[in-house]
Formats: structure tokens, sequence, C-alpha cells
């Protein structure tokens, strides 16, 4: 279907730095069956922006893990590791705009506070150009916006979250700068991914602000906790998902998200998608932050 076609437009962007486990599933689920429910497009887009961080085959294990669990996208995967070019040309228009100032503050600086901690600004001449890039956000800066799950947010951006890194200082682009780029890119609509992300949300639409580009859309899951409360993960060994194993794994994540279970007669990962996709109501998602994995039957 052409692009134009699509009126809405969800994404589900992982990193290889690891195989998916029950945590990313259950976004990449959520994100898939708001998507398909609202007969829109689903797309997947690899965030391999940070090699240092990258298990190498990751990637391509991710997709085949999506496809074995019938999680399949409607356009070419995009790959952010190839769209250098582009993330130059925003840091470009921000700085035309006087959105940008070098950063040569050290680690130890940075740590006393969030933001840029030196006279930087006073001396961008004098800073080497392997400096680290950040936005300059005004401190009287708030950014208001509603999350469909967490509800209303006001986030005082220019003192809880300030001059953050839109390029780094070994030369790679940053996140939240290169996320901003390509959901535009991508004419995504609709972002639905774990709460983990919302204290990245302001300054997101800030940087969408800056360089002139529509805000989706945003809808923040509660993650899921081991016993120690902390989110699943690779660095918390949150265990890979056995691809084997797809359609009780669906209806894990499908119990997690509180949507009905599919009939027990659906033995084919793509009828129980169809049957979920159709019953799917986010109103049943629980609107929290977290939910401990212990505290659900989530068994395979």
């Amino acid at each position: 279907m052409p692009r134009a076609a699509w009126k809405y437009r969800g994404r589900f962007a992982p990193s290889p730095t690891g195989p998916l486990h029950l945590g990313s599933l259950i976004a990449a689920l959520a994100s898939f069956l708001d998507a398909r429910h609202h007969r829109g497009a689903w797309l997947v887009r690899m965030e391999d922006l940070d090699p240092p961080r990258e298990e190498a085959g990751a990637a391509v294990g991710i997709l085949r893990s999506l496809e074995r669990h019938g999680l399949h996208w409607d356009e070419a995967v995009l790959y952010q590791s190839t769209r250098a070019e582009a993330y130059t040309r925003a840091l470009a228009q921000m700085q035309a705009a006087g959105f940008l100032f070098a950063c040569d503050c050290t680690r130890t600086t940075l740590e006393l506070g969030a933001g840029c901690q030196g006279d930087c600004r006073a001396r961008q001449q004098q800073i080497s150009a392997a400096s680290a890039i950040r936005a300059s956000v005004p401190p009287d800066c708030r950014v208001d916006f509603t999350d469909l799950l967490q509800g209303p947010q006001l986030v005082p951006l220019g003192t809880s979250l300030p001059d953050f890194n839109v390029r780094r200082k070994d030369g790679l682009f940053a996140y939240q700068l290169a996320v901003v780029v390509d959901d535009a890119a991508q004419g995504i609509t609709h972002i639905l991914r774990g709460s983990d992300l919302l204290d990245s949300t302001a300054r997101q639409i800030f940087l969408q602000q800056c360089l002139d580009l529509p805000t989706p859309v945003y809808c923040h899951l509660p993650v899921i906790t081991d016993s120690a409360g902390r989110k699943f993960s690779k660095q918390n060994l949150a265990p890979p998902l056995d691809d084997t194993l797809a359609l009780p794994n669906l209806r894990r994540a499908l119990r997690f998200l509180h949507q009905p279970q599919p009939p027990v007669a659906l033995t084919q990962v793509e009828d129980l998608l169809d049957w979920a996709a159709a019953h799917w109501a986010l109103a049943r998602v629980p609107p929290r932050m977290a939910i401990p994995a212990q505290s659900l039957d989530l068994a395979p």
C-alpha cells in the first residue's frame, strides 16, 4: 500500500545489543496490535547507533525472532547506521537557528549536574570540533504533552534535563536526535514504547519544535520487572525469547498487557495475532510505569 494511504504509522525500534526478551516482545506486540487494530502500517527500525554496545548478529536475530512471532513489518527495515547524512543536516539546521553549542566539559564535571557545567557557550571559538554538541535549552522551557496511557505530562525541561547531548564527543549521534529525525522521515504518527523512555519524550518534542517537525502521539507502556524491581533487559540478565515457543510467548505478553486471551483453538501465530488485533483495547493496559513479573501468571 502506498505510504500516503496509511493514516496510522507505528514502529518498533530495538537496539541490537542482544536478543529479544519478554520485555521487548511486550513493547513490539503492543505497537503491532495497535497499528493493526487501526488498520495502519507497522515499521521496524534498527537503532544501531552505538557500535561499541552492539552484539554481533543481534540485529539479524531480532528480526528473525519478530518473524517467528508473526510480527511482520510493512516496509523495509531502516538502519540508523545508514542515516548519518540526515542527522548531519538536522544538526546544521539547528546550528543555523542558534539551538546548539559545543561542549568540552569532562565526565567529572558533567557528573555535577544534568547539563553543561562549564563556560562552554562563552568559549565556542576555542572548543575543539571533536567535542560534544548540545542542544541549548532555555531555563524556562517547559514541555507539555498528554501520554495516551500515563496521562498529562508537564516537564520543566530547562531545569530538569537542560542542554542535553545531540552528538557525543566520540562523534556518534545521540539517540534523542536520531529518533526524532527518523520518526519524521518515516512519517510515524503513533509511538507505543516502554515507560523507561518517558523521560526522553520531552527532549524529543523540544527537538521536533527546533526542527519544525510534527509530534507523534505518545503512549508509554508499563515495563516488566524482575524480583529485584529491575526492568527486563540484557544488562539485568533477562532470558532471551525461545523462538520455538512463539504461541505461548505471545499469550504471556497479552496477559501482561491485560488483553483478552485468544481461544485455545487458535494454534497458528497469524490466527492468534488476527484475533488479538481485532480485540485489542489500549484502555485495558494498566496506566502504570512498571509491573512485576511475579505478580502475574506469566509461565509459558
